[in-house]
């Protein structure tokens, strides 16, 4: 099994219990569509007592890493997770839905806990909590999409303790990060005993709760590209406030020409929690490069957007809701992206 980074490791535990039901097509595709729905279907499913809520996790070990290096050497034993935040891998193992056999405590790694601006990079380390990415100015100068998507994950207290590396190793398809981190076209830095690999943030999430992070492998840190001209914005529609999207669109845009006559030169567009393949509306970013930064080109490109997504119908929607959703939230991200640039008379 592979190592996962974070908080948020559940990954085969989850594929495997739907994977009769569920065609990949995308990372976006399976049902449940977040980790509170596989919980509630699991816990329901044939065969299952009563009392399923109130199983506690089986017998596991537990290492506090001392280094990255002590981290890696202990990921490569079988049945190993990583413990960050939480969040996701404990309900799991009270389910007994994960059952590892020994868990690594990566809290103490705190050189993986960092926001910064290196040159023409924005980096982030694998362990930065929600809530240091919510306060950083600079991730927030750079790009304002972090700042739109960190007010509606969770709550507090989740936003306290997850971290930002768990929440894109989880590879939820409701996660709202994967959609952001992809819009952005960032590029993760996977960490081994034989050194760094790079990889695009697009090429992260093989599948469902599925990643390219392999055993005795970290999620070590998240590169994002700034770019001059750039604009950005998150639109998320959920039940209820702190909830699983019921559909949620993420712009990034870099503008060139006038104010009055804004050209697009490069889009960036994430979906979230319908079906999109690795989290991005692929089609609606290449109509948009080289058109005019207006509102017809975005409800065109939004219309694209929601043709070419794959919603599931579920207790949150049925399909066409779904995809009104999505061109509507992809439209006002787009508008709003591109009010956040200043272009130069």
């Amino acid at each position: 099994m592979a190592a996962f980074c974070g908080d948020d490791v559940i990954a085969v535990a989850v594929k495997d219990s739907h994977r009769e039901a569920t065609p990949v097509r995308g990372c976006d595709q399976a049902e449940p569509t977040g980790i509170s729905d596989a919980l509630t279907a699991v816990a329901r499913g044939p065969g299952r007592p009563n009392d399923a809520y109130m199983q506690v996790p089986s017998h596991v070990e537990y290492e506090r890493a001392k280094s990255i290096d002590h981290a890696l050497s202990l990921l490569t034993r079988p049945e190993t997770r990583v413990l960050a935040g939480g969040h996701s891998l404990i309900p799991m193992m009270k389910l007994r839905l994960a059952q590892p056999e020994l868990l690594v405590d990566i809290n103490g790694l705190t050189e993986l806990a960092f926001i910064r601006r290196d040159g023409d990079e924005l980096r982030i380390g694998a362990l930065a909590r929600h809530a240091d990415l919510l306060d950083s100015a600079v991730a927030g100068e750079c790009y304002p999409i972090f700042h739109d998507a960190e007010r509606v994950v969770a709550d507090p207290i989740v936003r306290l303790w997850g971290t930002i590396g768990g929440s894109l190793c989880q590879a939820d398809p409701s996660e709202d990060l994967s959609a952001v981190f992809a819009a952005v076209r960032a590029t993760a830095v996977i960490r081994g005993q034989a050194g760094d690999r790079t990889i695009p943030v697009r090429d992260f999430h093989l599948g469902p709760y599925e990643t390219v992070v392999g055993p005795g492998e970290l999620l070590a840190e998240i590169r994002v590209p700034v770019r001059s001209g750039t604009g950005s914005a998150y639109e998320k529609v959920s039940r209820r406030v702190g909830d699983w999207s019921i559909a949620a669109a993420g712009a990034v845009l870099q503008l060139d020409g006038t104010p009055e006559r804004p050209v697009i030169v490069s889009a960036g567009l994430g979906l979230t929690a319908v079906g999109a393949e690795h989290f991005v509306a692929a089609q609606a970013e290449e109509f948009l490069r080289g058109r005019a930064a207006d509102e017809e080109s975005f409800a065109a490109a939004a219309a694209i957007a929601a043709e070419h997504c794959h919603p599931s119908a579920d207790q949150r929607g049925p399909q066409d809701y779904k995809r009104h959703l999505v061109a509507e939230l992809t439209t006002r991200a787009l508008r709003r992206a591109a009010a956040r640039v200043t272009l130069e008379a």
